[in-house]
């Protein structure tokens, strides 16, 4: 059937690779980085995310995955908003807080980088090459994480810097 969706069974645990040698595989996809952050009556937090792209240009849609287990899974989806800021070359230091990696926890991560509001209140980093910011407009749970669809609400272009990206498990730039 056209244009429905159509589930389909999952697959036997048994046909599906081991989980150490599908993380090797990943990890040799070089991916931009992103700081998914939201705000809004479940407070603010943000999260560092590769697992970031377009769906579709009509109606203008992200997707972000985010593991169900997080902090910031419950603030995100009772907000209802996020914003997808694209990393530059030079915010290895801030990804790396949005991670988790120097113990800064939910609103905490904002004491670094410069922040602004678009139009859903959900943070927007001034250095950002681009931040989209996006109105949730759909939840889907696969295995560990949440796919959560956005519709962009406004997108603001910052400085045509190189981006930082994540491969091989370290950063680097183009």
């Amino acid at each position: 059937m056209v244009g429905a969706f159509e589930a389909f069974p999952p697959a036997p645990a048994t046909l599906a690779v081991e989980q150490p040698l599908f993380r090797e595989a990943m990890s040799r996809y070089g991916a931009a980085v992103h700081v998914i952050t939201t705000d809004g009556p479940a407070g603010k937090t943000g999260f560092t995310a590769t697992a970031v792209c377009s769906v579709t240009d009509d109606p203008p849609t992200l997707l972000v995955c985010l593991n169900r287990k997080s902090q910031g899974t419950p603030v995100l989806t009772a907000n209802g908003v996020f914003c997808v800021n694209t990393l530059a070359y030079n915010d290895e230091a801030l990804s790396n807080v949005f991670a988790g990696r120097t113990g800064a926890k939910l609103a905490e991560r904002f004491n670094v980088g410069d922040w602004m509001k678009l139009s859903t209140g959900a943070p927007a980093l001034a250095s950002a090459i681009v931040a989209c910011d996006c109105r949730v407009t759909e939840i889907n749970s696969v295995g560990t994480h949440n796919v959560i669809f956005g519709v962009v609400q406004a997108v603001r272009l910052g400085p045509a810097d190189p981006a930082l990206v994540y491969h091989g498990r370290i950063y680097k730039s183009v």
